[in-house]
């Protein structure tokens, strides 16, 4: 059983910045697809940004050039860095795991993006 726990989400200013944390059980975290995703109000839930085992990163568009995930795989943590915020990058951001073919996800920490 694989256990992800968010942190890092608030209330920031447009143009601010915020580090996602999401800090993972399990002993083979090495091997781990880890990814961000979010859900905004009366919309789907999306993927922002995924991390292979080999550190090859993807990201959505619309966060391309602002955001940034990375992994540390002797703390087991997985890192969502978020510049440049948007009031559009407002949601519930989930941090998601994947092995084989089982996913697991947290409980996800809000970001509200506003002035």
């Amino acid at each position: 059983q694989v256990q992800l726990v968010e942190s890092g989400g608030g209330l920031v200013q447009p143009g601010g910045s915020l580090r996602l944390s999401c800090a993972a059980s399990g002993t083979i975290f090495s091997i781990y697809s880890m990814g961000w995703y979010r859900q905004a109000p009366g919309k789907e839930r999306e993927l922002v940004a995924g991390i292979i085992s080999n550190g090859i990163t993807n990201y959505a568009d619309s966060v391309k050039g602002r955001f940034t995930i990375s992994r540390d795989n002797g703390k087991k943590v997985v890192y969502l860095q978020m510049n440049s915020l948007k009031p559009e990058d407002t949601a519930v951001y989930y941090c998601h795991a994947r092995i084989g073919a089982i996913d697991y996800w947290g409980k996800g920490t809000l970001v509200t993006v506003s002035s």
